[in-house]
Formats: structure tokens, sequence, C-alpha cells
């Protein structure tokens, strides 16, 4: 590796320096505790269409009030009667599964979504899970 630097290099930086241009941040700063307005919604008792359609009502209602946080009340998934048929799957048929699942593949809500906490999806502990949204800008 060499320690020279090129006159093209020299050039763009010191325009880089000079420019009054704002660099995005790559990492998504969460907000911190003072800064968070937080919402709850609890799914118990829901059908799967019937939470998904809730989700995404609830997610959108709660970016356009710029709420930063929501914690989403799934349940475990113990008492499901899924687990009871062999045509269902056990993974993805627990709202605790399929709901998270259903917002990530939906591109107008990831699009309002700063992080989904994936990590409480997968505790068998945990019958909730977070979402962090975006500021509305």
């Amino acid at each position: 590796m060499t320690n020279k630097l090129s006159d093209k290099d020299k050039k763009d930086w010191q325009k880089f320096i000079e420019s009054s241009d704002k660099l995005d941040n790559k990492e998504k700063e969460l907000p911190t505790r003072a800064e968070r307005l937080e919402k709850t919604i609890d799914l118990h008792g829901f059908t799967l269409e019937e939470a998904n359609s809730k989700i995404l009502e609830f997610i959108e209602e709660c970016f356009e009030k710029n709420i930063s946080k929501i914690n989403i009340i799934t349940g475990k998934g113990l008492r499901s009667k899924n687990i009871d048929d062999p045509y269902q799957s056990q993974d993805l048929s627990i709202l605790k599964h399929s709901v998270p699942n259903f917002i990530k593949n939906n591109n107008q809500l990831m699009s309002k979504i700063i992080k989904i906490d994936f990590d409480a999806v997968q505790s068998p502990s945990r019958g909730n899970f977070d979402i962090y949204l975006k500021k509305k800008s």
C-alpha cells in the first residue's frame, strides 16, 4: 500500500471539505428516552387478517403523529389453535411470527420504520416486540 495521494484524490478531498452539503447518517440513531413518544397495541384475539389490517392502520397513524416507538403485543402463541391443525404452519400462523413478517414484507410500512426488534420476536419468553419509527419529514 502506498501513502501517496493522487492529485485527483487531493482535489476531491478539498472539494469535499469546502462543500456545505450534509452527509446522511448511515447509522440511524434511535430516539433517546426523553425524545421517545410511545404507543402500544394489543393484538390478542385477532385473526391473522384482522391483525395485519389493524397493524397497517396503527403504524400509519403513529407515523403521522410522530410516535417514535410502538410496542406490539401479540402473545406468545402458546394457546394458539393453529398447533392442533396439521395444515397450518406452527411458526408463521401465530401472530407472534406472522405480524412482524407482514410488516417486514410491506415496503409502504418499512419506509417508515428504523428498526423492528426481531430478537424479541424470536424469544420464547416474550409475547411482544418493539418497532422504532422514523420521524415524519
